[in-house]
């Protein structure tokens, strides 16, 4: 079975990365959840970043704030598809750092970064990348699609006269 782990800096970053657990467990995909900071337990973090693929991880959420290392930090020591979140924290500056902070990877060390605090985002492309490989989490990403192009044409009903 594919596994996603979701990390995060700091508590604070739970009720954003949430959103990713929620949606992934929509589609039956299992998730390892855990805090690791880049700043507070940088072993914690080299441990997690070299180790996370021999524990059956398939593709790695990060959720950061404030400088937001914690993505990058990541994506430098795992072989793992890494997808960056920016968390809008009381410390940054309207979340910019933290999107630059995810943003702006040197080459060879990518993270796919999705929106401000769009965690649910990361959690559907975390699945679309496992989709590629696991016939049923495509199909529920087929799904899940069409029931999006569903809402717009019902909610189209409602609107026109």
């Amino acid at each position: 079975m594919s596994k996603v782990g979701i990390i995060m800096g700091s508590t604070s970053d739970m009720p954003v990365m949430q959103e990713a657990i929620d949606i992934l467990e929509s589609f039956g995909v299992e998730t390892e959840v855990d805090i690791v900071s880049a700043h507070r337990t940088p072993e914690k973090l080299f441990d997690y970043g070299k180790n996370a693929h021999t524990r059956g991880i398939n593709v790695i959420i990060a959720g950061a704030g404030g400088a937001a290392h914690l993505p990058g930090m990541v994506a430098s020591l795992s072989p793992l598809p890494v997808i960056g979140v920016p968390v809008k924290s009381s410390n940054s500056i309207d979340g910019w750092d933290s999107v630059l902070s995810i943003l702006q990877m040197p080459g060879g060390v990518p993270v796919a970064t999705v929106a401000l605090n769009g965690a649910k985002n990361a959690g559907i492309l975390a699945a679309q990348i496992l989709g590629s490989a696991d016939i049923q989490v495509l199909q529920k990403i087929v799904d899940y699609k069409e029931s999006l192009k569903q809402k717009v044409i019902e909610g189209a009903k409602n609107v026109k006269k």
